[in-house]
């Protein structure tokens, strides 16, 4: 198996990068954050650039439109990424401008719910697209980053059979690849930490004990970074979905408290920036159900076909 990017792949994500630089970002999450706003610039130089298009691009594809999730979440761009660039081409929908909230069931609060108009809802084996009265959406104060509201339907249309498992599986597979890569930056932050800071005239990274916490923090966002771009290339089936689902949830938690007690109570504060990753990530894993709900999935995916 190559593990290197191709060619195609490193230019997308240069690319990418270079646009995020200009659209997103610790300062630019703050502001929008304290608004409680989506980032409407930045998805239109997202679809302007061609980045939402990835999915069923010749010479890209779904795990090149994964990676792209990945690194808009490691720079906390404030945009559904996850429905505009693998759910709705998977289930070959229009991408409309502004959010588009997933759900499952019977919603509580969801991500950028006060501005979108669109919602996919998977509801058992049937799925839907529902129409939002943006207007009557009751917005949640919440402490994660993200703006979350309460939604108002206002119309729906059955999608064909089929479309709930797919919905799901894709859903799964993109919300792990934001917290893989909202992981690895804090991993990141918390690693540049213990190399600068110093206790006993030795840098704290020096310390036998730290550096096994940070190789075992590593551990985990490596394992669920191959998981998640494995589900993607293989089109995200069930089992493997899941699977990448149930890691990626039960690792956030741990790399969630070893950075910050790395970082002491610095990494609490809300002038530093790591919470910017870390209370986003405790928002993806409540989406999700926690590692629970997917790992139910996985036993269910490998039962039924042994």
């Amino acid at each position: 198996m190559d593990f290197e990017p191709t060619q195609t792949q490193r230019a997308v994500l240069d690319a990418l990068g270079a646009l995020l630089a200009r659209y997103a970002g610790p300062e630019r999450s703050r502001a929008l954050a304290a608004r409680g706003e989506y980032d409407w610039n930045l998805e239109e130089a997202l679809r302007r650039d061609g980045f939402l298009d990835l999915f069923a691009a010749e010479d890209a594809g779904p795990l090149d439109a994964t990676l792209a999730v990945e690194a808009i979440a490691a720079e906390i761009g404030a945009v559904s990424a996850v429905p505009h660039l693998l759910v709705l081409p998977a289930l070959g929908l229009d991408r409309p401008a502004g959010p588009v909230v997933l759900a499952a069931g019977d919603p509580g609060p969801v991500r950028y719910g006060g501005e979108a108009t669109r919602m996919l809802v998977a509801d058992g084996d049937r799925c839907f697209a529902a129409d939002l009265d943006s207007v009557a959406a009751e917005r949640v104060p919440s402490a994660y980053g993200y703006p979350f509201a309460r939604v108002v339907i206002a119309g729906r249309a059955e999608l064909a059979p089929g479309s709930a498992a797919a919905m799901v599986n894709w859903w799964r597979v993109g919300v792990s690849a934001e917290a893989v890569g909202m992981m690895r930056r804090a991993a990141d932050i918390a690693v540049a930490y213990a190399k600068d800071r110093k206790v006993f005239r030795r840098s704290l990274g020096s310390f036998q004990a730290l550096q096994h916490r940070l190789a075992e923090v590593n551990v985990l966002v490596e394992g669920a970074r191959w998981l998640v771009y494995e589900a993607a290339f293989a089109g995200a089936p069930a089992e493997a979905a899941a699977v990448a689902a149930t890691h990626t949830m039960s690792a956030l938690g741990r790399v969630t408290r070893e950075t910050h007690q790395i970082m002491g109570a610095i990494g609490l504060t809300a002038e530093h920036d790591l919470h910017l990753w870390t209370l986003r990530l405790q928002a993806l894993r409540a989406e999700l159900g926690s590692w629970r709900t997917p790992s139910r999935a996985a036993a269910e995916a490998r039962w039924a076909t042994a």
